[in-house]
């Protein structure tokens, strides 16, 4: 619990620290702001691991991989924008990081999963669960990117162009490019990680993991035809951030949905 409540406090820090940055001088000065998000990281991956990594297995439940799926996505932010204008994001991700965590100390326990997975998991099926992750995470950035491009669109149709915030951002086609990006790179973890529940798992279509199947195929679908519109017919703007947004809630309607119905209101 220890390691959580300091990994809340150096997000919490990161957070204040890249706002005050921001607000003050927009070209920023990036490294205070990685020596905490690394800090921040690894006490989040302390508190990570004991969590998944039981004494009776490996516990897959909706808290512990909740908390996974957003270091995970801190991480892949923070070494991204070392090349690419991302750091913006964490203003959004840390915060709910943070929230994650205090949800996981204040329920006293995050162990909800119904039966823990003893400790030498099949390797196709670890393969599995790190492509979902990984897509899982990926494609909840494009989600974050997406809500930011909203607000720039928004601003630019009721022309509020000024505000600290607005002069940080990359401007609106770079922002595009970057979501295409992050897309294409999470429909094809995506794709993998569907491509592996069908191969590895009889029972991908059974009663626990029916809705989580569909809902996951759905986003596919979602994510596809928005992939393929943009390559053939220039599809963006609005069109992108809504299918994006749209296979966003079909991905949390499957993954933390399904396992919220089962783990906590059924349990």
């Amino acid at each position: 619990m220890t390691t959580a409540a300091v990994a809340i406090a150096l997000y919490l820090c990161a957070t204040l620290f890249l706002g005050l940055q921001l607000r003050r001088h927009p070209n920023l000065n990036i490294r205070p702001l990685l020596a905490l998000s690394c800090l921040a990281l690894l006490f989040h991956a302390i508190s990570g691991y004991q969590w998944i990594v039981t004494d009776e297995g490996f516990d897959f439940g909706l808290l512990p991989m909740s908390s996974a799926i957003f270091l995970t996505m801190n991480t892949i932010v923070l070494f991204s924008s070392l090349r690419k204008p991302l750091h913006n994001l964490f203003l959004l991700l840390f915060p709910l990081t943070s929230l994650v965590l205090i949800t996981v100390l204040l329920s006293g326990t995050p162990h909800l999963s119904f039966e823990p997975y003893k400790l030498d998991v099949p390797a196709k099926i670890g393969t599995h669960i790190i492509l979902s992750v990984l897509s899982y995470s990926v494609l909840t950035i494009a989600s974050c990117q997406a809500l930011l491009l909203a607000w720039q669109n928004w601003r630019l149709r009721h022309r509020h162009l000024g505000g600290w915030l607005g002069k940080t951002i990359p401007p609106l086609q770079t922002m595009e490019e970057l979501l295409f990006e992050v897309l294409w790179s999470g429909f094809i973890l995506l794709t993998l990680s569907l491509i592996t529940g069908l191969l590895f798992f009889d029972d991908f279509f059974a009663q626990k993991l029916a809705h989580k199947a569909v809902f996951s195929i759905i986003a596919w679908l979602f994510y596809g035809i928005l992939l393929w519109g943009h390559h053939l017919k220039g599809w963006r703007g609005n069109t992108a951030i809504r299918l994006t947004l749209s296979g966003f809630i079909a991905i949390a309607l499957g993954y933390w949905g399904s396992k919220f119905v089962l783990e906590v209101l059924l349990s």
